[in-house]
């Protein structure tokens, strides 16, 4: 063996290696006896000396075959060292733990796959019985003709083929940037998923089985392995003429399972397609993975479950999203393969439904105590009808809540968010089921309820688990909010209006319950097409509510709002008497006249207050920047990046606030200071115009965007949100000439500086009345390569001398 010293202060440790693997042969205890002493004669240092000794003395036929049984049970290899613990809690003996330091002497009766120079570092698989004899020698012989005596190089490639060779196969490594497609191959339960990771993966592994192919096709000396043990890593020659990486799962007679270690599926297959792996053919890491389905975990051996997911998955390409790397990572998967992602995960979670809880409605039947939960913009609504369904989650809902009476809930927060994720939260003094739909930041997030259809913003910390006691029973009650819209009404006949979706809220969610009547039921779209009545009014159709909002003067869309320029020069808005109540919307009535916001309380909304302007760097003096907009080197915006977080904050905080504040009258004015909602954000902006159809020009004051955005997604901006000064800074290039950007030139300078932390060297700074109407004159550097710091402007005067070159 090898023997290395290790100093560690003023201790010296020893480590002993293994010498250059020979495989051992059987010998007679005279030669064992010999070898043993010549071992032990080495002249070594006299601290390692005992060790050795100790290391190599003889096993006896009993512990080895303790240690055979051992194996026996891991069918998958057991690492070396958890041996010890294992073989003590079976046979309540200690385990010599200096064998762990020489696992050559467990060779003979099984294999050791190291897997790095540290010796412990090994996995250790039992040997099939049929090499073993009552000595725990390896006796089984390879067949030789008759009368051909093997030479000692002959001898030198059987131990080779019988013995696993000390050869490390690299971990997979799963992307860490960039979109992932993976491939589901084989299903055994939805904690081992098995999947094929991404393009640059598969074609790295299409490029390795094409060389394997050449190689064992071509090369007329290779012929199959003569001696097989269990564990080792092999090539195979499978059908449609592949040549597979797989390892040995077992071995019968002459048929051998093995398991394709890049596809993930077993199969047997017979003796003479199975050859020796070629060490080049181990660089690759192993292509199939496990993983696990988020949200599915303590599910996984359902096998309803099961079914469901497989045929969800398997042989589709998908995206997946990452939330936990490590040695089985935990996923989600989406099917992105038509005009909406699925999510696979949320999706298969909905098989282990109870269906006798589930409610399908009858047409033209009908019902009563009815009750109206939410109403969208769309006029859609969802109701919850009396059912067993809705009666069992009453009961499980009270048993959750004793539970909390006595434990605290704190214990149960959420800790990995992701979209699908079923969980709890109080409302209204109860627990509610709500499911993640859209992840906003680390501490804000939309939720549906559930049992209501209800889709609010709400805190992370505000979600709870499920306790795992009730988790089955919780997730097998079907949502109980029943989706539907009114019969002869929008959206089949065109748009709701705003007065329209008022009306209807006010009605039908101030009124405890009703009658419905069902008159169609879409099951492509899973809503129902009713007619909705109070109590007293059922069951005459001409008194239901489809009727009265239909007679009901609402459906006149607001006309055009435009611009005009007055005699002074400055702009003002006019604006017809239908778009004034578009304008001015509450969520519970119709405000009819501007004035009437004066009765608004002050202190809720100011028009005067301003952040203080954002402090800028003294000229000369370098600034942390993190460019959010380029356009070209004549006009791009930075954020001072120290400021970043509390931005951050701050957009969190408008989420949670505007996601349950009650909506407030908005008096449209230019030039004045909004809140608005851009793709489920929400932003201060300045109008910069309003335009037709409804339609208003914002500025976004912190990122420096301009974008459009419907009048019903504004909102005033409160005193709370008006304290961080606008972090967005209008910039230009300095030490290049201003000059029309030919689109090449702006193409470069985005590339260059977009979405990146810069350092800014401030040259001029431009004031102006307004903070956003200020400019700066910079020069930027890219500091992040390691020797060098890149000054923008230079390469950007670089490549305009190219191109004019190319001109």
């Amino acid at each position: 063996c090898k023997v290395e010293k290790v100093h560690r202060g003023d201790q010296m440790d020893g480590l002993l290696y293994p010498a250059k693997k020979i495989p051992p042969i059987a010998k007679s205890d005279t030669e064992q006896e010999k070898e043993s002493q010549n071992v032990t004669s080495l002249k070594v240092d006299p601290l390692l000396k005992p060790n050795i000794e100790t290391t190599l003395a003889p096993l006896s036929s009993d512990f080895k075959q303790k240690v055979v049984n051992i194996l026996l049970k891991y069918s998958s290899g057991l690492w070396a060292n958890a041996l010890p613990k294992v073989y003590q809690d079976t046979y309540q003996v200690k385990f010599p733990e200096d064998i762990l330091n020489n696992l050559e002497l467990l060779s003979d009766v099984c294999i050791v796959d190291y897997v790095s120079e540290v010796p412990r570092k090994a996995i250790l698989y039992a040997k099939p019985q049929r090499c073993i004899d009552e000595n725990l020698n390896v006796t089984e012989k390879v067949q030789r003709h008759d009368g051909a005596k093997a030479t000692a190089e002959q001898q030198h490639e059987e131990s080779k083929d019988q013995y696993t060779e000390n050869i490390t196969v690299p971990p997979l490594i799963v992307p860490s940037e960039g979109s992932v497609s993976v491939m589901v191959l084989e299903l055994k339960n939805t904690n081992e998923v098995l999947i094929y990771v991404g393009k640059d993966y598969s074609s790295a592994q299409e490029q390795m089985e094409d060389d394997m192919k050449a190689y064992y096709s071509q090369n007329t000396t290779v012929s199959p392995a003569r001696s097989l043990s269990v564990g080792q890593l092999v090539a195979v020659h499978a059908e449609e003429d592949a040549w597979l990486r797989a390892r040995i799962i077992s071995l019968e007679d002459n048929r051998i399972k093995v398991c394709y270690v890049d596809h993930g599926f077993s199969e047997f297959v017979e003796s003479n397609s199975v050859y020796k792996l070629q060490k080049q053919f181990h660089s690759l890491p192993f292509q199939a993975a496990k993983c696990k389905l988020a949200g599915l975990e303590i599910f996984c051996d359902d096998p309803v479950l099961v079914k469901t997911v497989e045929s969800q998955t398997c042989s589709k390409i998908l995206a997946v999203e990452i939330l936990e790397k490590s040695d089985i990572p935990l996923l989600v998967l989406y099917d992105t393969s038509g005009e909406d992602d699925i999510n696979i995960n949320a999706t298969c979670l909905k098989a282990l439904y109870d269906k006798s809880l589930e409610l399908h409605l009858q047409v033209d039947a009908l019902y009563t105590n009815v009750r109206v939960t939410s109403v969208f913009s769309d006029g859609s609504l969802y109701c919850q009808v009396p059912s067993k369904g809705l009666s069992r989650l009453c009961e499980i809902l009270q048993k959750i809540e004793d539970y909390f009476h006595y434990k605290p809930t704190s214990e149960l927060n959420v800790s990995l968010p992701f979209c699908g994720k079923i969980c709890l939260f109080p409302s209204k003094g109860k627990w509610a089921r709500v499911e993640i739909r859209i992840i906003h930041t680390r501490r804000a997030l939309d939720v549906q309820f559930m049992d209501t259809g209800t889709v609010a913003a709400v805190k992370v910390s505000e979600l709870r688990e499920i306790p795992p006691q009730f988790l089955r029973e919780v997730i097998a009650i079907p949502p109980q909010a029943i989706k539907c819209c009114l019969a002869d009404l929008p959206p089949n006949t065109g748009m709701w209006t705003p007065d329209a979706v008022l009306w209807l809220r006010d009605t039908v969610m101030n009124c405890p319950e009703f009658s419905m009547k069902v008159v169609k039921h879409d099951g492509s779209k899973g809503i129902a097409h009713v007619y909705l009545f109070a109590p007293e009014n059922f069951p005459d159709i001409d008194r239901s509510i489809n009727r009265q909002i239909k007679n009901a003067d609402l459906w006149k869309h607001q006309k055009d709002v435009f611009l005009s320029v007055t005699h002074g020069g400055t702009s003002s808005t006019k604006v017809t008497s239908d778009a004034v109540s578009a304008l001015r919307l509450t969520s519970g009535r119709l405000e009819k006249s501007f004035s009437d916001s004066a009765r608004e309380p002050s202190s809720a909304v100011s028009t005067t207050d301003m952040p203080p302007p954002l402090p800028l760097s003294k000229t000369g003096e370098l600034m942390d920047v993190y460019v959010s907009v380029a356009c070209h080197p004549g006009h791009f915006i930075v954020q001072p990046w120290k400021e970043l977080h509390n931005l951050e904050a701050l957009m969190e905080e408008m989420i949670l606030y505007y996601s349950r504040a009650e909506e407030k009258p908005v008096n449209i004015e230019k030039n004045k200071l909004y809140a608005a909602k851009i793709e489920n954000q929400w932003y201060r902006v300045i109008i910069k115009g309003i335009l037709r159809n409804g339609f208003l020009s914002v500025y976004e004051l912190d990122y420096g965007k301009h974008e459009f955005v419907s009048i019903e997604k504004v909102q005033p901006l409160v005193d709370s949100f008006r304290k961080l000064p606008f972090q967005a800074i209008t910039a230009q290039l300095a030490g290049v000439k201003s000059q029309q950007w030919s689109e090449e030139a702006s193409i470069v300078f985005r590339n260059l500086v977009e979405k990146k932390p810069l350092v800014a060297q401030i040259q001029a700074v431009n004031e102006s009345t307004y903070s956003w109407d200020r400019k700066i004159v910079t020069f930027l550097v890219d500091t992040s390569l390691p020797d060098t710091d890149i000054w923008i402007h230079d390469f950007v005067s670089q490549s305009l001398v190219e191109f004019s070159k190319d001109d």
